[in-house]
């Protein structure tokens, strides 16, 4: 377990350079996650003074996807059914293409991501993390980047599409690829410092059926 941060603690621990200090941060995966675009992102933030939960709907562990085969195995510190986006500051949404294929096939984690932009938090994908933004109903008029191999899924979904290494949209957070983890790492920290931006949830589509303001 991380230390539990007082508040005269937190403030020391972010003049000492810990900007995340008493922030804590949803790591969304299931099996198949990209191995390097959690466990590099995950180490940032610790070492950035936040605290950082694997959240899975997936029971017990996560197992990595590592260059062409399976990687290593990862403890769930909250089921999915347990987790609750208010108790997050922001959530980061590591690749591979197994993870967020699982993960945008299930209402209760696309729920959950789209909860964070629905109360205006920050939230940072790599790779093929942004499928499940998707499927959240959150990248209209977005701009963002991604793997290559899904930037047509961000087009058709009226998001605007740029090919650079990490790119900032008022609080989301994106980039293509695990060579891109350290400006990933860098953008991820500095968004996630700055903590709640109003016009994150501005892109959040109504679903069919609901009436803004009921």
């Amino acid at each position: 377990m991380q230390p539990r941060h007082t508040t005269k603690n937190t403030e020391r621990l972010k003049e000492e350079g810990a900007p995340l200090a008493g922030r804590k941060v949803a790591i969304l995966v299931a099996d198949g996650f990209e191995q390097s675009e959690l466990v590099e992102p995950r180490n940032a933030l610790k070492n950035a003074g936040a605290t950082t939960h694997i959240v899975s709907p997936v029971k017990g562990k996560v197992i990595g996807w590592k260059d062409k085969d399976w990687g290593d195995t990862i403890a769930i510190d909250v089921q999915l059914e347990n987790a609750r986006p208010d108790d997050y500051d922001a959530l980061l949404l590591p690749g591979g293409v197994i993870n967020p294929d699982n993960l945008r096939a299930n209402p209760q984690a696309v729920q959950f991501v789209r909860k964070f932009f629905e109360q205006s938090k920050p939230v940072a994908a790599i790779c093929h993390g942004p499928w499940t933004l998707i499927d959240a109903g959150v990248v209209e008029g977005r701009q963002m980047t991604s793997y290559h191999s899904i930037r047509s899924d961000l087009l058709n979904a009226g998001a605007k599409w740029i090919d650079k290494e990490v790119v900032v949209d008022n609080g989301l957070v994106t980039s293509r690829q695990p060579s891109d983890i350290p400006a990933f790492n860098r953008k991820m920290i500095e968004e996630f410092a700055e903590g709640k931006h109003s016009l994150q949830k501005a892109g959040v589509a109504i679903p069919s059926g609901e009436i803004p303001g009921i």
